[in-house]
């Protein structure tokens, strides 16, 4: 509404009318008529003229017919200032609002960023302090570690000064033991010379005194001695009967005495060797006259029954069963031809069928075997050797043929060179070796053991097959559990009057299932781990 005071935006202020003069004029001293250019109040130098002008354009726009028009036109000029001073407002404070959440994006940028250094610093921070715990942990096990040293280092020194104090004092008790022995044997010395010296007269005395009774007492004796066997021999040699009768009866006495110590001797070795069974031998098959007594029924079955495969019950791998079949099939040959046996060496770990393949052999091929573990040996000490020889008498005489295990050989044939071996045990070892020098008919010498290299170097040239049984592979571990589970399980299950009920289920796959559990383990294992099933059944 600039307009309506006489004037417009961008024009400059209408010239004052020249017929109007200001009101209050003011002297040339100034106001106040002081002389001074202060005024009186703060409307002295008011200028009334824009005021009068303004009243004569609103007269003029009061006479105007368009006046009505002039205030709404001012007034929509006035509300779109407004409006537009309004949008520019809150564009502003739009502005300012994106403003704010720049500024509270950029905190919250600034914030995390300072998160992320903290967690970096205190990261870093617990890593050095973890690494300093673990230096003071590291300097705390170094410090105990020399002082455990140190203390052991002192205990040592303690105990050799307390074992050094103790031979001193041992030492100097037997030394004053010894001086107060020497002094009393000595002292006991003296005063039983001194006694001797006083009674020399009287023991001399009583020395003859008892020499002449003695004396006397033997003459008479002899005397009546030689009265007596005079009168008798006189008596015997008149009669020559008597003397006939006597020298024949003391001949006939000798001759009996001697015939019947030799005679009992001889039956006594007869039979030790062919029907008793050595000390040494643990197991055998061959029939002894007790054994027969005892079992008659099982003694009967043994001698009828047919001879069995070697491998019959015997799992091993392909390469070895082909290996030990082509000894089998050569010893019963041997057996049959009645040649001269090989001798084998039979090592590996416990329980991968060792001693059940040497009795399969033995059936297998019509010969008697005989079981005997070297441990049995060195406990006899000098009995040995002779034990020994009675084992391989007692083989001798057998008509089928034995085939001699030895289990845990290494026990007894180990090297004669070291000092470990005792002399008893030695001449054992030789007289094994005397024994087995040659190749027998009679016997066929079989050793088992897990650690041949202990053996004697004339051990090993007395060996023709080194056969070696290791632990089961995968297939042979398959087939061992599934022979357990039929023979302890299922047979035992299925047989006989009481019969099981099992569950359904896939009996060759949990077979397979168990022999890759049971890696590692041998034969004789297995068999266990098939008898605890058995114990499981109800």
């Amino acid at each position: 509404m600039s307009w309506l005071f006489g004037w417009r935006r961008g024009q400059s202020a209408p010239p004052p009318d020249s017929s109007e003069t200001p009101s209050n004029p003011q002297p040339d001293g100034g106001s106040g008529g002081n002389g001074d250019d202060t005024p009186k109040d703060k409307w002295s130098n008011f200028d009334p003229t824009g005021l009068e002008r303004a009243a004569r354009a609103a007269r003029e726009l009061d006479k105007s017919q368009h006046a009505k028009e002039a205030l709404d036109l001012a007034r929509l000029q006035e509300q779109t200032l407004q409006m537009e001073h309004q949008g520019k407002l809150k564009e502003y404070e739009a502005a300012i609002e994106q403003l704010k959440g720049e500024q509270i994006r950029s905190q919250g940028e600034e914030r995390r960023k300072t998160l992320s250094e903290e967690t970096k610093q205190h990261q870093a921070r617990a890593q050095y302090q973890d690494k300093l715990a673990r230096q003071r942990y590291e300097d705390q096990l170094r410090q105990q570690q020399v002082l455990n040293e140190e203390n052991l280092r002192k205990q040592e020194e303690s105990v050799h000064k307390q074992e050094a104090m103790r031979k001193a004092t041992i030492e100097h008790e037997m030394e004053l033991r010894h001086k107060n022995e020497m002094l009393r044997v000595e002292a006991e010395s003296s005063a039983r010379a001194r006694v001797e010296r006083e009674n020399a007269d009287i023991i001399r005395e009583q020395i003859r005194l008892k020499a002449a009774e003695h004396r006397q007492t033997v003459l008479e004796s002899i005397r009546t001695a030689g009265a007596v066997f005079g009168e008798g021999f006189r008596a015997f040699v008149s009669d020559w009967d008597k003397v006939t009768v006597t020298a024949a009866g003391l001949t006939l006495l000798a001759v009996g005495v001697y015939s019947a110590r030799n005679a009992t001797a001889v039956a006594g070795r007869y039979i030790e060797a062919r029907l008793g069974k050595p000390s040494l031998v643990r197991e055998t098959s061959r029939i002894t006259v007790g054994e027969g007594i005892k079992h008659p029924i099982k003694v009967t079955k043994r001698v009828i029954s047919k001879p069995q495969d070697a491998l019959e019950g015997v799992v091993l791998s392909p390469p070895l069963e082909e290996r030990v079949r082509d000894i089998a099939i050569a010893t019963r040959n041997t057996r049959k031809n009645r040649g001269l046996y090989r001798n084998i060496l039979m090592y590996g770990p416990p329980g991968t069928g060792k001693t059940l393949f040497a009795k399969k052999l033995a059936s297998h091929s019509g010969m008697d075997y005989a079981i005997m573990t070297g441990g049995d040996v060195a406990p006899m000490g000098r009995d040995g050797v002779t034990a020994m020889h009675k084992v391989f008498d007692w083989a001798n005489t057998s008509r089928r043929g034995v085939l001699l295990f030895v289990d845990e050989a290494d026990a007894f044939l180990r090297k004669r060179s070291t000092e470990k071996i005792s002399e008893d045990l030695r001449a054992t070892l030789n007289a094994f070796l005397y024994r087995t020098g040659e190749q027998s008919n009679k016997f066929m010498l079989v050793l088992a053991s897990n650690q041949p290299e202990q053996f004697d170097w004339a051990i090993n040239d007395r060996i023709d097959e080194i056969v070696n049984f290791a632990l089961p592979g995968p297939d042979e571990r398959d087939r061992l559990v599934r022979l357990y589970f039929d023979r302890y399980v299922l047979g035992p299950a299925t047989g006989g009057r009481q019969r099981l009920k099992l569950a359904k289920f896939d009996y060759g796959e949990k077979c397979s299932e168990i022999a890759r559990t049971v890696e590692g383990m041998s034969g004789r294992e297995i068999s266990k781990l098939g008898v605890a099933w058995q114990n499981l059944l109800p």
